[in-house]
């Protein structure tokens, strides 16, 4: 019932007000009373505050349970212990202060392999274990790579596709759509990739079938897909288009559902659109400028971040492990950190498109353990690289491509990533241990 009480807002404020009051006590109770008295006058303590060494103390005593609290966090992500020990819990600002970070900054990762379409490179994916990718090109085609195959393969310095045979990387090579291929996903946990395109057709590959050429299942829509995510059971899947209107589909029957509430939709083509791990959320964003988030089970939107990047398209969205925030880029070429609970944007990420506006739509996105955030700058084919937790820049990474990147995705449990460009090409990074 306590719980419940806290979250009223008249609570919330009274917590506050006693909150910035054991501060200001702590503060003249240590000797700082120049600070103490500058922030009283800030938040108008009445009456004034007497020294008290309280705040320390309950301090002290929040810390011991804390590691209780973040261990039921942890058990309600199910995160296995191996998972745990590999990839960490993920970013949560509720418990972390000083986080020493122990993945590679992104800045040290090496191009593995390069794989080449006839066409731009649009759109890439890993599948959930990280051992295969996937690349999707204007030229309609797409490839499946072999993740193991291709660091078996980097021994052979500039090693690409060129030559095929036996180990290839290259392990199917699909021709199912008429037009550029937009986006793909790999279902959480059959052996299906799925694919998004221009002529507005969702292709289903079984990609265990070795001479798989055609897709299983096609989902026919009047408008270019842009975006898909599955649910992490496998049974649904949320889309966007250019159409406003956000698509959810059974991909077992091909129904489709729309929110019943057409004012809560966006006003302008989705760009991205994100399931939350848990299945309780996913997110959307729009050139509207938008992000909204929706509730997994109505299919109704429960919130909107409106101008989310000042007015600017956003580009991609994406939930944190723990699905307590949300990761978005805009045409700004700012990435911003939000937390749902408070809806508010608690970090944001600068530095990168200062050499020339943003024209390609791209993706920000965590590294493996959520230590980095991780974004290309269009104009210098660079990455930028933060501290998720602090903003503070790393090193730039050269991508080596030449032409602006249009789809960047990290593995979701190792040190690689992989970036797609208007160069034809897709190269595969990744840093050794």
């Amino acid at each position: 019932m306590s719980d419940m009480n806290n979250c009223k807002p008249e609570m919330c404020i009274k917590n506050k007000d006693n909150l910035y009051r054991l501060i200001i006590s702590q503060l003249l109770y240590d000797g700082h009373s120049i600070i103490a008295s500058m922030l009283a006058a800030q938040v108008n303590a009445d009456p004034p505050c007497s020294p008290s060494d309280r705040l320390m103390s309950v301090v002290t005593k929040g810390l011991q349970h804390e590691t209780y609290r973040q261990k039921e966090t942890e058990q309600a992500l199910n995160l296995n212990p191996i998972q745990q020990m590999l990839i960490g819990p993920g970013i949560d600002l509720e418990f972390e202060t000083n986080v020493f970070c122990t993945a590679p900054e992104p800045s040290l990762y090496e191009t593995i392999y390069v794989t080449a379409h006839k066409g731009p490179c649009i759109a890439g994916a890993f599948s959930p274990d990280g051992q295969l990718i996937a690349t999707g090109s204007s030229d309609a085609s797409i490839k499946i790579l072999d993740v193991e195959r291709m660091l078996a393969k980097s021994h052979d310095i500039g090693s690409t596709d060129n030559q095929e045979g036996q180990g290839h990387p290259v392990i199917r090579t699909l021709y199912d759509h008429l037009e550029e291929v937009t986006c793909l996903e790999f279902h959480p946990t059959k052996p299906i990739l799925t694919s998004g395109s221009r002529d507005g057709h969702v292709k289903l590959f079984d990609y265990s079938k070795t001479s798989v050429r055609k897709a299983l299942k096609t989902i026919i829509d009047v408008e270019p897909i842009t975006c898909i995510s599955f649910h992490p059971g496998g049974d649904y899947m949320v889309m966007g288009t250019n159409s406003p209107i956000i698509r959810f589909y059974d991909i077992n029957t091909v129904q489709c559902y729309v929110c019943s509430v057409p004012s809560h939709q966006h006003t302008g083509p989705v760009t991205s659109i994100k399931y939350e791990p848990g299945a309780r959320y996913f997110v959307s964003s729009s050139r509207d400028g938008s992000i909204k988030l929706w509730d997994g089970v109505s299919n109704k939107c429960v919130n909107t971040f409106d101008k989310a990047h000042d007015g600017s398209q956003v580009c991609s969205v994406t939930f944190s492990r723990n699905g307590k925030y949300i990761l978005s880029s805009g045409k700004d070429s700012l990435v911003k950190l939000w937390e749902l609970s408070t809806s508010r944007c608690l970090v944001i990420y600068t530095g990168a498109g200062t050499t020339g506006k943003q024209v390609h739509r791209t993706q920000a996105l965590f590294n493996h353990t959520e230590e980095y955030v991780m974004f290309p700058d269009e104009a210098t084919t660079s990455l930028c690289a933060w501290n998720a937790r602090n903003a503070s820049r790393q090193q730039l990474l050269s991508l080596g491509h030449k032409g602006p990147i249009r789809s960047i995705v990290h593995s979701p449990n190792s040190t690689a990533f992989l970036t797609c460009s208007d160069d034809f090409r897709a190269r595969f990074w990744y840093k050794r241990h």
